[in-house]
């Protein structure tokens, strides 16, 4: 018995290896998060100024509370860098993912981004965390928590075969 396991999984393991996980991780991101960050990012940089009162909503909505929605009345500094750096991440980091570019730190920046995003929903925005091992995957703990394991496979294993860090990483060598 664990000679046929070894036979079958072992040749599954040898035709998937250095490829599978990498595009796999990348395609399941493209599929589920890809549209919903780039989604979110775009509702930052709707309006009139950029960043726009709802970028501020959303990352700190207790500044924007306070300067009541007024972009240019918020302190540049910290909170507009904050708010920028914040809207410029949700931009770049999904799209080196998908395309396989710096995959590993895109998917370490997305993972703090993750964190960061989980820790204002709670904070700032009164969403319920949830809690782990309770049979109800569907709070948000559970799905941020698989958002991150995807994320952690790429910063593992990283893009792959197919992806642009394996095309410049040849090049590289061929130097």
């Amino acid at each position: 018995m664990t000679g046929l396991h070894r036979c079958l999984f072992g040749a599954l393991e040898a035709r998937t290896d250095g490829w599978f996980i990498g595009l796999s991780a990348r395609l399941w991101f493209a599929a589920i998060l890809l549209p919903y960050y780039l989604n979110s990012a775009m509702t930052k940089v709707a309006g009139d100024s950029f960043p726009s009162a709802g970028a501020f909503a959303q990352i700190v909505p207790s500044i924007a509370d306070q300067y009541l929605y007024d972009t240019a009345a918020i302190p540049f500094f910290p909170w507009h860098i904050i708010v920028i750096a914040g809207t410029l991440a949700e931009f770049v980091l999904p799209v080196l993912i998908v395309l396989g570019l710096f995959t590993r730190l895109g998917a370490l920046g997305m993972i703090g981004f993750v964190a960061v995003q989980t820790v204002v929903d709670i904070t700032a925005h009164g969403a319920a965390a949830g809690a782990l091992f309770d049979g109800q995957p569907d709070q948000l703990i559970d799905q941020r928590m698989l958002w991150v394991f995807v994320l952690l496979m790429l910063v593992i294993t990283g893009a792959g075969k197919f992806s642009l860090d394996h095309v410049l990483a040849r090049r590289m060598r061929d130097r």
